[in-house]
């Protein structure tokens, strides 16, 4: 019998720090044993989300004001990881499992949802493949890539007692804004990359729109597990609201925490 998966697609884009907050309550309530396993589909707005380490950064002032000035807001993001780029022609991806053990299927769970992603994008007519590109922004060994040229996806995950969120970002379309704002960020940051490592899936199989992207990983995602369309819970939307100043940077505490 295949393992049942609530799906949700509410999205706030009007609202990026709430948009990741929802995310973190999931998590939260999810741990505490108090909604099931989640996957979260949906359309973001313009966000340049930012990592732990990039807060430590003398220049994050300055990658503040440049994600702004391309018309991104910023967020802080929930998982780890380099700043990566949400915007209207890319899929955001939350998908929050309950589990006693997270630390022990770390792996696994990144195995997962890449070989999701990437089967969902060959569905599609692109070459994909899992795994790192030199060069490529936010990097990771389990990023979904074109021809082992253009990075198309980027995942990673967030930890609680007894649950972790992986997080991930599908490039649709748009792969010329992501370099126009990740080359300021970047190097206010300091962090070297390749924008020619930037690619999207209209890049590699044009008039591949935003909607028959989401059908595909959605297929993908129900090939193996039983998703059941809901809403999210009033309790789940009244802890985001509670948690989304954590995401905004012009009110974060340091002391802040999970």
């Amino acid at each position: 019998m295949r393992r049942a998966v609530r799906l949700l697609r509410e999205s706030f884009p009007a609202s990026p720090a709430l948009d990741t907050a929802v995310s973190h309550a999931l998590l939260r309530r999810v741990s505490g044993g108090l909604e099931p396993e989640t996957l979260r589909l949906h359309r973001p707005g313009s966000i340049v989300a930012f990592g732990p380490k990039d807060r430590l950064s003398t220049g994050y002032p300055i990658a503040l004001a440049a994600a702004q000035a391309q018309g991104f807001s910023a967020v802080e993001r929930l998982a780890g990881g380099s700043a990566a780029v949400f915007h209207h022609q890319t899929i955001a991806l939350a998908w929050i499992l309950p589990d006693p053990s997270p630390r022990l299927h770390i792996t696994a769970r990144f195995q997962e949802a890449a070989r999701i992603v990437a089967a969902a994008l060959r569905s599609l007519g692109v070459d994909a493949r899992i795994g790192e590109i030199p060069g490529e922004y936010c990097p990771g060994a389990h990023s979904v890539n074109a021809r082992g040229a253009k990075k198309l996806m980027g995942v990673g995950q967030r930890l609680l007692q007894h649950a972790a969120h992986v997080g991930a970002v599908v490039v649709v379309g748009g792969s010329d804004r992501i370099r126009r704002v990740l080359v300021p960020v970047y190097q206010a940051l300091g962090l070297e990359w390749d924008p020619a490592t930037a690619g999207s899936i209209q890049d590699e199989v044009p008039g591949v729109a935003w909607g028959q992207a989401e059908r595909a990983i959605l297929d993908h995602f129900a090939a193996s597990y039983d998703l059941q369309e809901s809403s999210l819970t009033p309790e789940a939307l009244e802890l985001a609201r509670q948690l989304e100043p954590r995401h905004r940077p012009a009110a974060r505490a340091e002391t802040d925490s999970l």
